[in-house]
């Protein structure tokens, strides 16, 4: 089982606009993300989000190229705790992503890797994706990182 762990694409300054949609760059970086990935095969039953605007089109882009049902899901906000997240996802048998923020996504990678939330495990950015797989004795390893940057060779 794989699970995907994504900062939300970069998104505009809350003075421009306090939703906060993904920037013209952010959402370019997240449909390269999202077609890299198609192109390679990966594919997840859900994609689960934040509910904050930035990190729902991030997840619409992914949802719609990895053929996977986007939702809104509570728990997965910059500051919130990464326990419920971590106990939920031992028990999925489905490929998903969550789509998320800093310093959640941080936090839930190092929780499930390290079995601690500090220090940090990956450095995410914005439009980045993790890729943990789940062993045989149910513990969680990085498989892959793949940043944005990384997508346009």
């Amino acid at each position: 089982m794989r699970l995907y762990l994504v900062q939300h694409g970069e998104a505009l300054p809350k003075e421009r606009d306090p939703d906060r949609p993904l920037s013209g760059p952010g959402r370019a970086d997240v449909e390269r993300l999202a077609d890299f990935l198609a192109k390679r095969g990966v594919r997840a039953r859900r994609v689960l989000h934040s509910g904050k605007t930035r990190a729902r089109q991030t997840a619409e882009l992914l949802a719609r190229a990895l053929g996977g049902a986007c939702e809104g899901r509570s728990g997965l906000a910059p500051n919130d705790p990464t326990g419920d997240v971590a106990q939920e996802a031992s028990g999925w048998t489905d490929d998903v992503v969550l789509v998320g923020h800093l310093p959640f996504m941080g936090r839930l990678a190092a929780r499930l890797v390290a079995g601690r939330e500090d220090p940090g495990v990956a450095a995410f950015r914005p439009g980045g994706m993790l890729c943990l797989e789940r062993g045989e004795e149910g513990g969680w390893e990085i498989a892959w990182m793949l940043r944005p940057e990384l997508t346009s060779v």
